[in-house]
């Protein structure tokens, strides 16, 4: 390869790995947060690469997960039941979510448990997350905007604003 090339490319990797290195808002964002699964399998490792065994294969795109720590281009990621392991940055989608949890749960027209409902969700339903204020969380299930009450809800922090 001549040396030229051989520059060419190496000017390449390093502009492709300062762009990767910190996207924007990335790196900067606090931890733990919320994120989801961007496929339908996503493996759970031992460990920060691919060297470590899978623990485990999420299988349920837009599954939410919080992100705990960060390792270059790693995240370890809990579920809601509290299980813990690395998935590369690249899986995970910035696209928030929730998981109905507890009982089978209605969703409402506005954010007050006297309006009318819209649907009712059963516990491990994956929704996608709209907003949070206070107490109530607008999300979106089965294509049905409604609001459901934040404590009934994973995904999301207790004292967390989503706009």
């Amino acid at each position: 390869m001549s040396l030229i090339l051989r520059r060419a490319a190496a000017a390449l990797v390093l502009t492709v790995a300062a762009l990767d290195a910190a996207p924007a808002g990335e790196g900067a964002a606090p931890l733990p947060r919320f994120a989801s699964l961007r496929s339908d399998e996503v493996n759970l490792r031992a460990g920060p690469g691919t060297q470590y065994p899978v623990e485990w294969v999420f299988q349920r795109r837009y599954l939410p997960v919080e992100i705990v720590a960060e390792y270059e281009q790693w995240r370890r990621v809990r579920d809601v039941d509290g299980s813990e392991g690395w998935v590369h940055k690249s899986l995970l989608s910035g696209r928030r979510s929730i998981l109905v949890t507890g009982g089978v749960r209605t969703l409402y027209r506005r954010p007050d448990a006297a309006s009318a409902p819209e649907l009712r969700a059963e516990p491990g339903v994956v929704g996608r997350l709209l907003a949070c204020d206070g107490g109530w969380c607008r999300v979106e299930i089965a294509g049905a905007t409604g609001w459901l009450p934040r404590a009934h809800l994973w995904g999301v922090h207790a004292d967390e604003v989503v706009e």
